[in-house]
């Protein structure tokens, strides 16, 4: 019996992510435009296997909605 948590698992994943790809300094809020995080979001979830489309596509659209307030940047603390 596994308890491994898909959705955490990828907020982890994707909280690495946006460290890795910011433009931010050191410390910083470590934003990433919304459309690369969407990628990697959405190719995570299909591979994980565990997360359906319709969770996926819920998730991405309020992260899009925190974006759209921040010049289309998502910030960790969005998720």
């Amino acid at each position: 019996i596994s308890c491994r948590n898909p959705l955490q698992s990828l907020l982890s994943s994707m909280k690495q992510a946006c460290e890795i790809l910011t433009r931010d300094p050191e410390g910083g809020a470590a934003r990433i435009p919304f459309e690369t995080f969407s990628f990697l979001y959405s190719y995570l979830a299909s591979i994980d296997g565990e997360i359906s489309e319709t969770e996926t596509n819920a998730f991405l659209q309020e992260i899009k909605e925190q974006a759209d307030k921040h010049y289309g940047m998502v910030l960790i603390r969005h998720f």
